[in-house]
């Protein structure tokens, strides 16, 4: 099985997300599949197939969370250090035609959220940037078209 790099934060994350499924999602959901039969003719019931599906769904999300669980590699960031963009690292960037600065981590893909910073390992600008360094400029092919950047900062927190 391959190994999912994960901050400590992201692993904590998905063992809340999975608990809150187990324990809170499931019986809510057998609830609504109890109060849905209570209704009578199941064949016609839209209550109690949209309760089933909710079930299907919330069943395949444990599972999937349990297998990256499983597989997780926790990372702590805090006692990584270097010279060199790597996963875990906090990256300053300036965007050559803006100007604007971007502030992004290097995180495992279940815990990626470009709107929160962390971008995943595996993202288009993930693999642009590992292995620079301060100072290198980075070509970054997106939806949008190609992104120039300049490294700025480097930090391992």
């Amino acid at each position: 099985m391959e190994k999912i790099p994960l901050t400590p934060k992201g692993f904590v994350a998905l063992e809340e997300e999975l608990k809150h499924r187990q324990q809170v999602e499931r019986q809510r959901i057998i609830q609504a599949i109890s109060e849905a039969r209570a209704l009578g003719d199941l064949s016609e019931n839209a209550e109690y197939h949209a309760a089933k599906e909710a079930q299907s769904l919330n069943e395949g999300r444990i599972q999937e969370l349990e297998s990256l669980i499983s597989r997780a590699e926790v990372i702590d960031v805090t006692k990584l250090s270097g010279d060199r963009i790597k996963f875990g690292a906090t990256v300053k960037l300036v965007d050559e035609d803006t100007e604007e600065e971007k502030t992004y981590q290097i995180v495992g893909e279940p815990e990626a959220d470009v709107r929160s910073g962390r971008v995943s390992i595996a993202s288009p600008i993930g693999r642009a940037l590992i292995g620079k360094a301060v100072g290198d400029t980075v070509e970054v092919s997106t939806p949008g078209g190609g992104k120039s950047y300049e490294i700025v900062g480097l930090a391992f927190r």
